[in-house]
């Protein structure tokens, strides 16, 4: 036994040379299309239209989505490799694929056939946009602790209240959103359980009452920043709940052991980009009259930022690869490699600067861009304070049967 796990066999690693061939045919179209715009993005805080059409003519959206659906196919590991090719040259473009893979997830998993056929089609060919209304301004972390209200009235729910830092509401056409069908007091009282009574609908952007408000300025992932959404009694059909009433705790928090996935790949992106611009300026820049590699200190920064950047693909693609496999223990690796994989790439990309000087913060050289992009990968999808808090509850799960 590896405690938790049961044999070395739960740590493969499933790669296969249909995974390095997709990497290749992603590479070049970064390479051509999305880096020589990397500053036109940061400059005007948008992802130009022509980008995202390139990436649903390649067929990008549709990677993890089943071919039955209009997807691509190739599960978690698949969507971890495009998500890390196209973080390395703007992680926010990588979020404009994760906010659909946070809208399809609780569809693919918990919806009905009919929910399936009529969202996630669209999203998979890049013909529509989703995006996942949960957070709060009382309620990020804490999903129990939403304040969204749902009420039924005949065939139809009426939904009321507001979401903060909704990634992609901006162009989303449709949004997974969660609410309360049952007041947290009373399902306390009637189950013992505060996470009871929270519900999941889908909600069309064109449906009166629903309004995209403030975009937040926050300090990275320029030209995917988030939105407020704010709803005003909007009238949802019945048939647009997701799974069960009262049951969406479960359905949110299973997204996330999916798609925290995603973060990690991110993350793993941003490293490799900022290991990069380092070697290679260390390599190209002199100082006292020698090489910047040649400098003992320079040399162990290289070594330790390369060995935190393959520490962190690895248990990425570990996760990844035990995520396609089905098996549970995939939510234990996911947060491992969540937690590890974004504060390397925090520290990788600031060892970056440091290496670089200071070039390093001048914003035409991009360098300084991802630390604050890697910032933002430490919070969101579960802050790394929730994901140890998730790895101790699971280890003690998996290890003695045991809840705390």
């Amino acid at each position: 036994m590896v405690f938790p796990f049961k044999s070395v066999e739960d740590f493969k690693i499933n790669i296969t040379e249909e995974h390095e061939l997709f990497r290749k045919a992603v590479r070049e179209v970064v390479e051509n299309k999305v880096m020589p715009r990397w500053q036109e993005i940061e400059k005007n805080n948008e992802i130009p239209k022509e980008i995202l059409e390139e990436f649903a003519q390649q067929g990008f959206f549709g990677v993890g989505i089943p071919e039955e659906y209009d997807g691509q196919g190739g599960g978690q590991l698949l969507v971890a490799i495009l998500t890390e090719e196209v973080a390395r040259a703007v992680p926010s473009l990588a979020v404009a694929i994760g906010v659909n893979h946070l809208f399809g997830i609780p569809i693919l998993l918990f919806g009905n056939e009919e929910q399936k056929k009529k969202y996630i089609p669209p999203i998979a060919r890049g013909e529509a946009f989703g995006a996942h209304a949960n957070t709060e301004p009382v309620a990020g972390s804490d999903v129990a602790g939403i304040q969204t209200k749902a009420r039924k009235e005949n065939d139809h729910y009426i939904i009321s209240g507001r979401k903060i830092f909704i990634s992609g509401a901006e162009k989303a056409d449709y949004f997974v959103v969660s609410a309360r069908t049952m007041p947290i007091e009373q399902a306390i009282k009637e189950t013992g359980k505060r996470w009871y009574g929270i519900s999941l609908f889908v909600v069309e952007r064109d449906t009166p009452g629903l309004k995209i408000g403030q975009r937040f300025n926050v300090i990275g992932m320029r030209g995917e920043q988030p939105y407020e959404v704010i709803l005003d009694e909007v009238k949802v059909p019945a048939e647009n709940l997701i799974g069960e009433e009262n049951q969406a705790f479960k359905y949110i928090v299973t997204t996330y052991d999916h798609t925290r996935i995603g973060i990690a790949a991110q993350a793993v992106g941003i490293a490799q980009a900022t290991f990069e611009q380092a070697l290679n300026y260390a390599l190209q820049r002199e100082a006292f009259g020698q090489q910047l590699i040649t400098f003992e200190m320079i040399v162990q920064k290289l070594a330790d930022m390369y060995i935190k950047l393959e520490a962190a693909r690895l248990l990425t693609y570990w996760a990844a690869s035990l995520a396609n496999q089905g098996r549970r223990e995939f939510v234990i690796a996911s947060s491992l490699a969540k937690a590890f994989a974004t504060e390397a790439a925090e520290w990788i990309a600031r060892q970056a600067i440091q290496i670089h000087g200071g070039v390093g913060v001048d914003e035409e050289t991009g360098v300084a861009r991802y630390l604050r992009d890697a910032v933002i990968t430490t919070i969101y999808e579960g802050t790394n304070e929730i994901q140890r808090l998730t790895i101790v509850r699971q280890l003690v799960r998996q290890a003695f049967g045991l809840k705390i």
